[in-house]
C-alpha cells in the first residue's frame, strides 16, 4: 500500500514498484485514514507511509495501521531534513519497521539508487513477513569458529538496511557502558546520521554521537560514522583515534563497513569484536575477513530476523563466524565474548 498526499509521488513509486513482477501494489491512498481503512480489506504486507498528510498524519495512522494487523511492515516516507530524520527515527521506536528518504521531485524518484533503495526494502519486509507467518525450515548448520580466548579492544558494529530498527534493540540489550569503545557504520544520509547518534543516547546507556576526526575512542561510548564519511581507526597499544575520510566510496557506499573494520584490525591488533546486522550486499566481508585472520571474533545476525540477510549472510556462508543469532540474542553474546571467555 502506498500512502502519499501528492499523486505524483503516489504514482512515481508505483510505477517504480510495479515494474518489479514480485510486488504488487494493492492500494494507493491519500492520507492516514484512508489508510487504516484500506489495510482491513485488503491483504498488505508492506504500507510506504508518508509523514506529513492532510486528515491524518503518518505518525498518528501508525499505531492504528499497526494495531489493525500487528504484522504488516511501515516503512516511513522521510523528506531529508533534520526535522523529517527525526520524525522518521521516532517512528522506528514506536513500531515502524524501516523509513526511506522521500523523493522531493518525480526526478529524485526516477534515480536509481533510490529505485534501488525502495525495491530493497521493500522485498526485504515482505519476505520478513512471510518467513514470520511460516513454520521454521531445517536450516543448513553453518561452520562456526572458536572464540578468542584473549578480550577485545574494541566492538565494530556494522548495519545497512533494516539497521536503524537492529542498532536499538542491540543498544538496548547491551545495557550497561562497556570496557570498550563502539564505532558503528550504518549506510545512512548525512542528515539522519547525528539523528541517530540522538536517539541511540536515548534509549541506551551509553553516548553516542558522530565520530569526530581524530578525537580519542573512549570505552563506554559509541561512535557513529557520519553520513558520507568513512570512519577510521588508529592508534597504538595505548590508545585509540577515530579518523573521518572522504576516500571513495567502497561497496557503492560511504560510510562503508569495509575500511572501518580494516583499520580497526591493524590498529587493535586483531584484538575486535565484529557484530555484523540487518544489510542489504556483501560490505563488512572483506573487512571482517581482516579482522578474524588477524586474531578477532566476528557475531552475526540470522537470517529469520534480518531484513535482507546480504551483509550478516555474507559474512556467515564464509566461515568467518563464532556465532549466528536472532537479532535479541546478540547483545548478551557480545556481552559474555567481551569479558574474554570462549562464549
Amino acid at each position: 500500500m502506498l500512502c502519499d498526499d501528492s499523486t505524483v509521488i503516489r504514482g512515481a513509486l508505483a510505477r517504480i514498484l510495479e515494474a518489479d513482477p514480485e510486488i504488487e501494489v494493492v492500494a494507493k491512498v491519500a492520507n492516514g485514514q484512508e489508510a487504516v481503512n484500506a489495510i482491513r480489506d485488503a491483504h498488505v504486507d508492506v504500507v510506504v507511509l508518508d509523514i506529513e498528510m492532510p486528515v491524518m498524519d503518518g505518525m498518528t495512522a501508525l499505531p492504528l495501521l499497526l494495531r489493525a494487523d500487528a504484522g504488516v511492515r511501515v516503512i516511513m516516507a522521510s523528506t531529508l531534513t533534520t526535522r523529517g530524520a527525526d520524525i522518521a527515527l521516532r517512528a522506528l521506536r514506536l513500531g515502524a519497521a524501516d523509513y526511506i528518504p522521500k523523493p522531493s521531485t518525480i526526478g529524485t524518484a526516477s534515480d536509481d539508487s533510490f529505485r534501488r533503495e525502495l525495491l530493497e526494502k521493500v522485498k526485504g519486509l515482505a519476505r520478513q513477513r512471510r518467513r514470520a507467518s511460516l513454520p521454521s525450515a531445517p536450516k543448513t548448520p553453518l561452520a562456526l569458529r572458536t572464540a578468542p580466548a584473549f578480550p577485545a579492544r574494541l566492538l565494530a558494529v556494522g548495519s545497512s538496511t533494516g539497521g536503524p530498527q537492529a542498532l536499538f534493540t542491540l543498544v538496548q540489550g547491551l545495557g550497561r557502558a562497556l570496557s570498550v569503545p563502539v564505532v558503528m557504520t550504518q549506510h545512512m544520509p548525512a542528515t539522519f546520521t547525528p539523528i541517530l547518534a540522538e536517539h541511540l543516547t536515548r534509549i541506551g546507556v551509553m553516548p553516542c554521537a558522530e565520530a569526530r576526526d581524530g578525537e580519542s575512542l573512549l570505552a563506554g561510548r559509541i561512535y557513529l560514522a557520519p553520513g558520507d564519511k568513512h570512519l577510521l581507526v588508529e592508534g597504538s597499544r595505548s590508545a585509540l583515534r577515530a579518523r573521518l575520510s572522504e576516500d571513495p566510496p567502497e561497496n557503492f557506499c560511504r560510510p562503508s563497513v569495509d575500511p572501518m573494520l580494516r583499520s580497526a584490525a591493524a590498529a587493535c591488533e586483531g584484538r575486535v569484536l565484529v557484530a555484523m546486522l540487518t544489510g542489504m550486499g556483501r560490505d563488512g566481508l572483506e573487512g571482517t575477513k581482516r579482522v578474524v585472520e588477524a586474531g578477532g571474533a566476528a557475531v552475526a545476525q540470522d537470517e529469520a530476523s534480518s531484513v535482507v540477510w546480504g551483509m550478516p549472510g555474507a559474512i556467515a556462508q564464509a566461515g568467518l563466524c563464532h556465532a549466528v543469532l536472532p537479532l535479541p540474542k546478540i547483545a548478551p553474546r557480545l556481552l559474555e565474548m567481551l569479558k574474554g571467555g570462549r562464549a
